[in-house]
C-alpha cells in the first residue's frame, strides 16, 4: 500500500483546529506533526483546506442483495466516499432479510469485493429468531437491528415477549426504529376514510405522527432501563422524543443513546408542497419546531450521532401517488455538504460536525481504531474546501437511483479528497477502485 503525506491541513479533531502534516503508511496514520520531512509515494498540498476524520454513518440501506434495481453496495459506497463517509453500517431489510448468520456472512462477502468504504452490517431481529441473534459475534458486527414499527420491509417485531427476550439477553448494542404500528394504522385508516386515495405527502407527518414516535421510543427506553440494555434509537424526528435522552453522562458511559438524521435537521413540513414524496421518510419529516429541537438536542449532547438513513428508491417508485410511493431517499453523498452549509449558517461548528459524525459513532459502537485523527489509527480522512461549491444535479448524483432531495441546491463547500483505510479512494471527482474498504471491528 502506498504512503501519503498530507501537508499543512487545518486538522479538525477532538475539539480543536490545528495546521498539521499527516503521514500515512500501510493503511494507518504513522505520524502527525508540523513541517514533516518524510518521503512519501504521494504528497497532497492541503494548505487552506480542512481535514476531518472520515464520517461513520451508522444507518444506511444499500439494498443488496435482492433490491439492486434501487441501489447496490458498489454504487452507494462510491457515493458515500464522494460525500466524505469512509465507513457505513448497513441495515438488514434486504431480500432476503439478514436474519441468519449465514445470510449475514453473505453480505460481508459481497462488501469485501464491492465496497469502496469500510463496512459493517447489522443482524436483524424478528419475532422468532432469538437463537440466531444470540449467535452474533460482538467483535465483528456493529449491532442488532429491531424494527419497532414496520417501516419499509417485513421485519416488524411487535411481540412484547419477544422484545423483552431480546432486550434482556442481548449483550450487544440494539438499534431500533421506533414508531408505534397500531397508532400509524389507526391514523392511516382515518385519513383514508376522509380522503380516500387522495392522501398527499403533506399528510405523512400526521399519519406517522409524533404520538406514534413517542409511544414506541419511550417503550424502548423503558425496556432498556428495565434490563440495562445498550440501546441506540435511530432517526429521532420529534421535539417530544428529545426529552427521553440525557447529557448527564459522558457518551462512553451512556446505556441509552440517540441519532439524528440529516433530513430531519434540514427539511420541515413546509417543504412537502415542493418536494412531495422526495422527502417522504419513516419516521416523517415534521414541523420546523421539531427540526429546531432536534438540532438543539444534538448540540447539547442529548442526541449523540448524526447519520443519514440513506434509503434509495427508483425515481419511478417515488413518482407514484403518496399511498404507493415508498419511504426513503438517497443521502450519503450530500450529508456532510449539508452539515457544512449549516456551519456556514452559524448553526453548528466544524468541531461539532466532526464529533457527531466521526468521534461519537466510534465511541457509541466501540469501533476499533477509527473515528479520530490519531497516530496508530486507520487513515480514514476527508479533505474539505469550505469555499468551493458543490452543485447537485442529475449529472453529479452518484447513487444508482439518480435523484436526490437536494437536487437543484448548490452547497457552499466541497469534498476534494477521501482516504479510506490509507487508500486515496476519491480525488477531485475521480475514484480509485483499486482497493476495497475494510470490515470494521469492535472493542467488546
Amino acid at each position: 500500500m502506498s504512503s501519503i503525506l498530507i501537508k499543512a491541513a487545518t486538522v479538525v479533531n477532538e475539539g480543536t483546529q490545528q495546521v498539521l502534516d499527516i503521514f500515512i503508511k500501510d493503511g494507518r496514520i504513522v505520524q502527525i506533526g508540523t513541517s514533516l520531512n518524510i518521503k512519501a509515494d504521494r504528497e497532497i498540498n492541503a494548505e487552506g483546506k480542512y481535514l476531518f476524520p472520515g464520517s461513520i454513518d451508522d444507518q444506511v440501506h444499500f439494498r443488496e442483495p435482492g433490491l439492486t434495481h434501487k441501489a447496490e453496495i458498489f454504487t452507494e459506497s462510491r457515493a458515500a466516499v464522494a460525500g466524505g463517509i469512509t465507513s457505513f453500517m448497513e441495515m438488514p431489510n434486504t431480500v432476503p432479510n439478514t436474519t441468519t448468520q449465514e445470510l449475514l456472512a453473505d453480505k460481508y462477502a459481497l462488501a469485501a469485493k464491492k465496497s469502496l468504504a469500510n463496512y459493517s452490517f447489522y443482524m436483524g431481529a424478528t419475532n422468532d429468531n432469538l437463537e440466531e441473534v444470540l449467535r452474533t459475534n460482538p467483535a465483528d458486527v456493529c449491532g442488532i437491528k429491531i424494527f419497532m414499527g414496520s417501516s419499509t420491509g417485513n421485519m416488524l417485531v411487535d411481540n412484547s415477549k419477544t422484545l423483552e427476550s431480546i432486550f434482556s439477553s442481548t449483550p450487544m448494542l440494539i438499534a431500533t426504529h421506533c414508531e408505534d404500528e397500531a397508532t400509524i394504522k389507526a391514523n392511516l385508516a382515518s385519513f383514508k376514510e376522509r380522503y380516500g386515495e387522495a392522501i398527499t405527502p403533506s399528510m405523512h407527518p400526521q399519519i406517522r405522527s409524533e404520538e406514534a414516535c413517542y409511544l414506541s421510543s419511550s417503550f424502548a427506553v423503558d425496556l432498556a432501563r428495565k434490563f440495562n440494555t445498550r440501546l441506540h434509537i435511530l432517526h429521532i424526528s420529534t421535539a417530544k422524543e428529545t426529552s427521553l435522552f440525557s447529557n448527564a453522562l459522558p457518551l462512553s458511559e451512556k446505556r441509552i443513546t440517540a441519532e439524528a438524521c440529516v433530513h430531519h435537521l434540514w427539511f420541515s413540513d413546509e417543504d412537502y408542497p415542493e418536494k412531495g414524496n422526495f422527502i417522504k421518510w419513516n419516521p416523517a419529516v415534521k414541523t420546523a419546531s421539531d427540526r429546531d429541537a432536534i438540532l438543539a438536542a444534538v448540540l447539547d449532547g442529548r442526541i449523540d450521532v448524526i447519520a443519514t438513513d440513506h434509503a434509495p428508491h427508483t425515481l419511478e417508485e417515488k413518482k407514484q401517488a403518496y399511498l404507493q410511493s415508498p419511504s426513503g431517499g438517497p443521502l450519503v453523498q450530500h450529508a456532510l455538504p449539508a452539515l457544512l452549509d449549516m456551519y456556514h449558517q452559524g448553526k453548528i461548528t466544524l468541531e461539532q460536525i466532526v464529533e457527531k459524525t466521526a468521534h461519537n459513532p466510534a465511541i457509541c459502537f466501540r469501533i476499533a481504531d477509527r473515528g479520530y485523527i490519531r497516530e496508530g489509527y486507520f487513515a480514514d480522512l476527508v479533505l474539505v474546501d469550505l469555499n468551493a461549491s458543490t452543485e447537485v444535479n442529475s449529472e453529479t448524483i452518484l447513487s444508482k437511483c439518480g435523484w436526490s432531495p437536494f437536487e437543484g441546491h448548490r452547497f457552499r463547500s466541497a469534498i476534494t479528497h477521501t482516504i479510506v483505510s490509507g487508500h486515496l479512494a476519491y480525488e477531485n471527482g475521480i475514484f480509485n477502485d483499486s482497493a476495497s474498504g475494510l470490515r470494521m471491528t469492535f472493542n467488546h
